[in-house]
């Protein structure tokens, strides 16, 4: 169990205003310079890499060097579950609730987005239902099984199950499959590992693309095929 002394502090450091939008920025995944960081905080370059030391050294965060340039990112999925769930008590505690309006106003944030590796909005929440529907996936509290037909589909769809076979037998590491509640559709999307080789395959694929400066992906008109006809998903 964490000490309450380390309880505090990732609570205050997640809680300041620049760091929590630097986490926030770094929510889909990706690395980020300093430079991009601050700008993402609104605060000076000096002011950001002091920011970005601390959350480091308290293991938030993890940096990679490439060339002359030092790339942040979130430094585990439970970092990133961390921040979903505050950004879910956030809007259930927001004074404006007189609506039943949840999670992001963006619409297209709303339709189709990342959450930290995987696909999370209302593209996520259908893939989950479809492959649950189908006998491919089961999940139950904070638990998720991968079927041998849901494997048999995944390598159907081009997708590399090696790893995900190697993640059935391990013993330590990334959880295989698990559900992740929505924060706008509030009913679980897939994480775990096989939520992200879902979400790098249709990146890879031309079923989703990135949007600049967002979480928001865009699906494609060949993504919105295979979802529809080789998933069964259907995206409101």
């Amino acid at each position: 169990m964490p000490s309450q002394a380390m309880f505090a502090e990732i609570a205050a450091l997640s809680g300041d205003p620049a760091r929590a939008s630097m986490l926030h920025a770094l929510m889909d995944g990706r690395a980020l310079t300093a430079t991009e960081l601050a700008r993402a905080a609104g605060v000076t370059p000096q002011t950001a890499s002091g920011h970005l030391s601390r959350m480091t050294a308290v293991g938030l965060l993890s940096v990679e060097r490439q060339g002359r340039h030092r790339y942040h990112r979130l430094a585990t999925a439970s970092v990133a579950r961390m921040l979903e769930s505050i950004m879910q008590v956030a809007a259930d505690l927001a004074p404006d609730r007189s609506h039943l309006s949840v999670g992001p106003r963006d619409a297209a944030m709303r339709k189709a987005r990342t959450c930290y590796d995987h696909l999370a909005g209302q593209l996520g929440v259908a893939l989950a239902d479809s492959l649950i529907a189908r006998g491919h996936v089961e999940l139950a509290g904070d638990a998720g099984v991968l079927t041998d037909a849901g494997m048999a589909f995944l390598a159907g769809i081009g997708l590399d199950t090696a790893p995900l076979l190697a993640r059935r037998t391990a013993r330590s590491g990334r959880v295989l499959c698990r559900p992740c509640l929505d924060w706008s559709e509030r009913r679980p999307h897939l994480a775990g590992a096989l939520g992200a080789a879902i979400c790098a395959h249709s990146l890879d694929q031309g079923w989703t693309r990135r949007l600049d400066a967002t979480r928001a992906v865009l699906i494609t008109p060949k993504g919105a095929r295979i979802f529809r006809d080789t998933f069964g998903a259907t995206i409101g």
